[in-house]
Order: C-alpha cells, then sequence, then structure tokens
C-alpha cells in the first residue's frame, strides 16, 4: 500500500484530498499543515512513497521548499500542488526536480492519475496546463481522440483494467471497451499496449 504525505496549509483542501484518496484507492494518507511539519512526520515514519507539497504553505520559500523536501529525502517522490502558480513556475518545478505538477484545478479522477503516474515511476505534468509546457499538445491522429478518450488513454498509460478505467471514470465497462476500440482504430495500433507506447512517445501524459 503506497503511503502518501499531503502537506497543504489549509485544513479543508488537505483534509478533503486525504479523504477521497483513501476511499477511491490502496493508498495510506497521512497530512501535514506546512513544510516544516511534513518533514517533521517523515522522519518518523519507516518510508514515504510521495510528498505532495503544497507551493504556497509556510516554510517553502517558493521552489526552495521542494529543493529542501529532495535533499533530505533523496529516496522520496516529490511533487509540487498549486491552484495559482503559473506555467513557469510549474515548469521551473520540473526542472529542479521534481516528479510532478498537480494543479488544484485537476478532476478527482486525474488527481488519482497523475498520482498513479508518479508512483509508476514517471514524471507527471497536465499536456493541458498553460501553454507552451514540456508536454506536447494533442496533433495528428491524437487530435481526433475525444476528451473521453483521451482520458481513457491515460489511464491505458497507467496500466489500469478496463474495470478499474470504467471505475475511475463512472462508466459501464462496456463503455470502456468501445473507448479503447476507438482509441486503437484511431491511431492504428492492434492492441493497448502499442497505444500507451504511442502516447509516451509523443508525451502526452
Amino acid at each position: 500500500m503506497p503511503n502518501i504525505l499531503i502537506a497543504d496549509d489549509h485544513d479543508l483542501v488537505r483534509d478533503t484530498i486525504a479523504a477521497y484518496l483513501e476511499t477511491v484507492d490502496d493508498f495510506h494518507v497521512q497530512t501535514a499543515a506546512s513544510l516544516d511539519d511534513a518533514l517533521t512526520k517523515m522522519r518518523g515514519l519507516d518510508a514515504v512513497d510521495l510528498l505532495i507539497l503544497d507551493y504556497n504553505m509556510p516554510g517553502m520559500n517558493g521552489l526552495a521548499g521542494l529543493d529542501k523536501a529532495r535533499g533530505q529525502f533523496p529516496a522520496t517522490k516529490v511533487a509540487l500542488m498549486s491552484g495559482v502558480a503559473n506555467r513557469d513556475v510549474a515548469n521551473s518545478a520540473m526542472a529542479n526536480g521534481a516528479h510532478g505538477f498537480i494543479p488544484k484545478s485537476l478532476t478527482a479522477v486525474s488527481l488519482v492519475n497523475a498520482i498513479k503516474f508518479i508512483l509508476s515511476g514517471e514524471r507527471y505534468f497536465p499536456f493541458d496546463f498553460g501553454t507552451g509546457d514540456t508536454r506536447a499538445k494533442p496533433s495528428g491522429a491524437f487530435a481526433t481522440l475525444s476528451d473521453r478518450e483521451m482520458e481513457t488513454l491515460e489511464q491505458l498509460c497507467i496500466g489500469l483494467s478496463n474495470k478499474e478505467i470504467a471505475r475511475n471514470l463512472g462508466v459501464q465497462e462496456v463503455t470502456v471497451k468501445l473507448h479503447v476500440k476507438n482509441v486503437l482504430a484511431k491511431l492504428g495500433v492492434s492492441n493497448r499496449t502499442q497505444a500507451a507506447l504511442l502516447a509516451k512517445e509523443h508525451q502526452l501524459f
């Protein structure tokens, strides 16, 4: 069971995210109200797989807090979360070694996907965040995918089954099968593994 520590000085945001993550998936979530609080708690824990830091909370001092956390716990994946940071801040965070940038505007399903993506060893940056980001915009065959088909493809990249995707998207499994079939046809590939590899080659997720 992955251990996640969410550090955010807004009680409602922090506790709501933590409660949601623990109900929808096999996560063990702890919380902290500041950077120092988070680092103190991490010293008393066996292992934290992912530390999510709010960009504007006390102790962060911009990206200095990210550097401090990474320096003290180099084995832990660290992601930055923000509702106000612009594209330049996000790109700087990724350049400074963040394993992901998570906008607070993400949907609940996308938040879970982002966390799973990071835990799987990938670096997460939402493809539609701002303009000129580090990920490519959908083009060519990818531009023909609907929003729901793109969401389905994103979850294929994490390796989720049709049943898991159906649960995350709140649809029937037969609907997911149709989305997968359409994705494969539009991308001109024969299976979901090829679709995921193609998406990663184009840096969509």
